[in-house]
């Protein structure tokens, strides 16, 4: 499994962005995913995720703001950012197939985009 993060940029407070990220999978297996992120000397942390009933989860820090979403037929998922604020400045990651462990542990991820630089002033 590849996956390729895009749509990172600067923006000012308040701004919004779209994160996308296109995987590549040699099955037709519907992963679970979801997004992570990493600031200057902090460890990485999960943003948000789909969960295995269908539904999606999010950090306590970007509930109301961040919106994950996917598109299978694009082999897509998407992270909608409304209400930035500079604390939410990081690379942001993708990560997919999820074992048994909770959403929000990078261990738990066999596969890892790049990441995509956010700025937020």
């Amino acid at each position: 499994v590849q996956l390729v993060e895009s749509g990172g940029g600067s923006v000012q407070a308040g701004g919004s962005l779209r994160l996308t990220c296109a995987y590549t999978a040699s099955t037709n297996s519907r992963y679970l995913m979801g997004w992570f992120r990493q600031a200057p000397g902090k460890a990485r942390e999960g943003v948000a995720a789909f969960t295995v009933t269908g539904g999606t989860d999010y950090a306590d820090s970007v509930r109301g703001r961040l919106t994950i979403s996917r598109d299978d037929a694009k082999n897509t998922i998407y992270l909608q950012m409304n209400g930035l604020k500079p604390e939410d400045t990081a690379i942001y990651y993708c990560a997919a197939d999820r074992r048994g462990g909770p959403w929000h542990t990078a261990a738990e991820y066999a596969y890892w985009g790049q990441g995509t630089q956010v700025t937020v002033s």
